[in-house]
């Protein structure tokens, strides 16, 4: 689902200007993707916390069920998955399905909900979102426009993607995720992160395959990771 308009246009405006300076946030630069992020929100002006977990109050969560048929969410208070993102010009994410679980593997991964926040940003600017079809070949592009909010259900399928970001400026969204016990499709199942590259990229995709798979493998044996969690631990913390 796509929602436009979804906040008043001055305060959209005010969660843009909170965004704290890229130098403040983690990049993420790897093959698979280049990016700021950050879910340091003690550091941050009160409304980036507020943005975030508005999207996580019970009656959201209750609209969103509502929408989209699917029974029993919650919220991501930790922010295994969630925080905030910039990227700027030359950043991307290259075509992956998120991790199927929460940090604790109890529930399963049901939405992902992107809330786009920079002014005037055009779908030529790139950095928009791409959902791809089961084999990576075919996609339709989302724009991350203004004050926009995508609701995307995640499973097995889901490929996705953003594409370069092509222009000066940040493009900035703040992430939220939704999670259930009940397993998308009806079966149980566990994977990680899974990456692929974009079509054009041939080599690469053979270089994701091998990643992916060795990550993979590492997780069965460590099913807790090897890396520390990433968690946001609340305000008293």
């Amino acid at each position: 689902a796509v929602l436009d308009d979804v906040l008043p246009v001055e305060m959209a405006g005010k969660i843009y200007e909170a965004f704290p300076a890229v130098e403040q946030m983690r990049l993420m630069n790897t093959f698979r993707e280049r990016k700021f992020t950050s879910k340091s929100l003690e550091k941050m002006e009160q409304l980036i916390a507020d943005a975030i977990f508005a999207f996580q109050a019970p009656e959201v969560i209750s609209a969103v069920e509502r929408i989209t048929g699917i029974r029993d969410m919650v919220g991501d208070p930790h922010l295994y998955a969630g925080g905030i993102s910039s990227m700027v010009k030359g950043h991307f994410l290259n075509p992956h399905i998120d991790n199927s679980h929460d940090s604790e593997r109890k529930f399963y991964r049901a939405l992902n909900l992107l809330y786009y926040t920079t002014p005037e940003w055009s779908p030529e600017f790139g950095g928009n979102l791409e959902l791809w079809d089961t084999k990576v070949r075919q996609r339709v592009e989302i724009p991350s426009l203004f004050n926009r909010l995508v609701i995307m259900e995640t499973n097995s399928l889901s490929w996705h993607s953003v594409n370069e970001v092509r222009a000066e400026g940040r493009r900035c969204c703040v992430s939220n995720y939704y999670f259930t016990p009940h397993p998308p499709g009806g079966f149980e199942h566990f994977h990680i992160t899974f990456f692929q590259a974009r079509p054009e990229q041939h080599v690469r995709r053979l270089i994701t395959l091998a990643d992916s798979s060795v990550r993979t493998l590492l997780r069965k044996v460590v099913k807790q990771g090897i890396a520390k969690k990433d968690l946001y631990q609340g305000p008293q913390a």
